[in-house]
């Protein structure tokens, strides 16, 4: 009996060994990636949870796979989950692994006042439009002054920003003074607005191909979003 049970013991044990290489072999490369760039980015820090940055880049993955980018080194993330009296824009170089803007970003008039809670894809409706977006390139708004313009690719979350005009600029209501005095930021007609100071610098460096996400854990949009889904 004593020898049947350890010649079983000795069966068992490679097969542990080799369940354990295979376990190893099968860990997602991807995830291991991420996570590597979100600790070295100081992302966690800096108040971006790590499953919207890997969202983001889920989606960035496929747009590249769909050759929707011409610049897949640079993603910018916005996270509507967040007050809108903390710096929630992120604009990120993965080649080189580092931040390259945190900053504030206001939400549409109609989404809510300190947090983001309701979004909207029509025209006039002056709220955000949640998802994944492809930069395009910069204008000279009569309103807005330089502004970036950027399509919305997420078929009834985000595909009627042109028409809603929906772009990246600057305004003063985007400020931490104005934080101070209002006890929150102001509001948009639905775009993505930003410090007056920083907005040429970050449309210049995130124009002409690079992606945008534009997060809130809207029930609708995760479970019907194709890019993270």
């Amino acid at each position: 009996m004593m020898k049947f049970i350890l010649y079983m013991i000795f069966l068992i044990i490679p097969l542990v060994n080799y369940a354990r290489v295979v376990e190893l072999n099968t860990i997602n490369p991807a995830g291991a990636i991420n996570l590597e760039l979100y600790t070295t980015v100081k992302l966690a820090e800096l108040g971006l949870d790590r499953t919207i940055f890997e969202l983001a880049i889920k989606g960035l993955n496929k747009l590249v796979s769909s050759g929707r980018l011409l610049n897949s080194t640079i993603v910018t993330i916005v996270d509507y989950s967040q007050s809108s009296n903390k710096k929630r824009l992120y604009v990120i170089d993965l080649k080189n692994k580092r931040m390259l803007f945190n900053t504030y970003v206001a939400h549409g008039r109609n989404t809510g006042s300190e947090f983001a809670k309701n979004f909207s894809n029509e025209e006039g409706s002056f709220k955000s439009s949640l998802g994944f977006y492809v930069t395009a390139h910069p204008i000279t708004g009569s309103h807005t002054g330089f502004s970036l313009l950027i399509e919305g690719v997420e078929q009834g979350f985000n595909d009627h920003a042109g028409k809603r005009e929906i772009i990246v600029h600057g305004a003063d209501y985007a400020t931490e003074k104005f934080i101070r005095k209002n006890g929150r930021l102001g509001r948009s007609m639905g775009c993505p607005t930003l410090p007056p100071e920083l907005n040429r610098p970050i449309i210049e460096t995130i124009k002409d191909g690079t992606c945008l996400f534009i997060y809130n854990p809207d029930n609708k949009y995760l479970v019907g979003s194709q890019l993270i889904n």
